[in-house]
């Protein structure tokens, strides 16, 4: 399990037993907490399985499909790492906040006033 703000990701292996456990977990945990998981908002997905078992498994948890590659946390997961496009996307960022940076700094340059004391 990976959590992060208020994202859960699950591991394990792709079996309905499985899946049936964290339909478990995941009921248990609004019972004692009051809160609700949003369905609507969640995905299913498992690597070296079927289509037809990934969308099964998905109506058992009431969820969407998950199609690879997605992205996380700005991140494109599934996606052959080896290949320029798929750090695209970061590379836009760090740009952006760069650029944000820099525009900053200048502006703050022209604020500095020097007084001579002497």
């Amino acid at each position: 399990m990976l959590q992060f703000a208020d994202d859960t990701i699950f591991f394990g292996e792709p079996s309905m037993e499985n899946v049936t456990l964290i339909k478990a977990m995941l009921r248990s945990y609004e019972m004692v907490s009051g809160l609700r998981i949003n369905f609507a908002k969640s995905h299913f997905g498992a690597i070296g399985q079927s289509q037809q078992w990934c969308r099964s498994a998905a109506d058992l948890l009431n969820c969407g499909s998950l199609q690879l590659p997605f992205t996380y946390l700005g991140m494109p997961i599934g996606a052959n790492p080896r290949r320029i496009i798929m750090w695209e996307p970061i590379f836009r960022k760090f740009e952006a906040k760069l650029n944000k940076w820099n525009q900053r700094k200048v502006s703050m340059a022209g604020r500095i006033t020097l007084i001579n004391l002497s």
